[in-house]
């Protein structure tokens, strides 16, 4: 078992971070210096400690859920968590008159929690990444980010559960639906913000593709007004945010969510590792690079986020 404490004063010292950069290089007998960061499952070495908080700010610009989910790191952690729930509220009390007790033990649920593997693998040409000119470090952690950021997108949205995290579209623990049938109207947009309670409006965003926004610039309400304010890009009063991942409005499927996703963890279980491959591109004089993450996401209280679903043609 990774004991993190250690791994993480290790990857702050001066010559990890040194032996690190030349074993990316191809200065394979480096990585016999830095086994403290090394995951013996994948093979792979931890990132420094300044260029993995590099990594993690990039991350945030790539990965949608990374801005508006919440990240709660779980290295340690086995495989459950706890979240709590309470929603008593404080009681006025005359003076001298009791003080209600509630079981504060109700207010956490547990949920399990799996690490699943999201991996990364492309190759540069070795005289490229040895040139004292170029950037390595940058490349590789804007890369990476773009990789990882995108693909946490869609599996936050469509992922299954099934070696993957669980989106907010999942069938199964994803977030609440609300029946429409037929195209969106003005109606169906209006249902779906009420049915989510007060407490998650407040902070809710909607979420859809472009063409599900493109669509709904042009609707109107019954007086003729534009639903969509296009100036501040807000719907009834919240701000709308843009992801490719989202499906079209088409029978069957999901096309715009609403809701607090605060309520959506995102759960890291590892630090993010590289694996430098230089046997396996020599041939092609060129290195091969293959990192990992290990994490996993759910909804936590579904009914925070809620999503359209339009009827399937034989369900009207």
């Amino acid at each position: 078992m990774t004991d993190y404490t250690a791994m993480t004063l290790h990857t702050t010292e001066p010559e990890y971070d040194k032996h690190f950069w030349n074993g990316i290089r191809g200065d394979m007998h480096c990585w016999d210096k830095l086994r403290m960061g090394r995951n013996t499952l994948t093979g792979a070495y931890a990132l420094p400690a300044a260029p993995q908080k590099k990594f993690r700010t990039e991350l945030e610009k790539e990965s949608l859920f990374r801005r508006i989910g919440t990240t709660l790191h779980a290295y340690r952690n086995g495989s459950r968590i706890f979240a709590t729930d309470g929603e008593e509220l404080s009681q006025w009390v005359p003076e001298g008159g009791d003080i209600p007790v509630s079981d504060g033990i109700e207010d956490f649920t547990r949920y399990p929690v799996e690490s699943h593997k999201l991996a990364a693998m492309f190759r540069m040409d070795e005289d490229f990444i040895r040139d004292a000119s170029f950037d390595v470090e940058s490349y590789l952690i804007k890369r990476l980010a773009k990789n990882f950021g995108k693909a946490e997108e869609d599996a936050f949205i469509n992922g299954t559960g099934a070696s993957m995290p669980t989106g907010i579209l999942a069938e199964k623990s994803g977030a609440d639906t609300v029946t429409v049938n037929g195209d969106l109207k003005f109606d169906a947009i209006h249902q779906l913000y009420f049915s989510v309670k007060p407490e998650y409006r407040l902070k809710g965003y909607w979420l859809m593709n472009d063409e599900t926004a493109l669509y709904l610039r042009n609707l109107k309400d019954d007086s003729g007004n534009y639903l969509w304010r296009g100036a501040m890009d807000t719907l009834l009063g919240r701000p709308v945010i843009i992801s490719q991942f989202l499906p079209s409005a088409e029978a069957g499927k999901k096309p715009i969510v609403f809701g607090d996703f605060s309520y959506y963890w995102i759960i890291p279980r590892d630090t993010v590792r590289i694996r430098a491959l230089k046997e396996k591109f020599a041939a092609f004089h060129q290195i091969g690079y293959l990192a990992y993450e290990f994490l996993d996401g759910k909804l936590i209280r579904p009914e925070a986020v809620k999503a359209i679903q339009i009827a399937a043609e034989n369900e009207e």
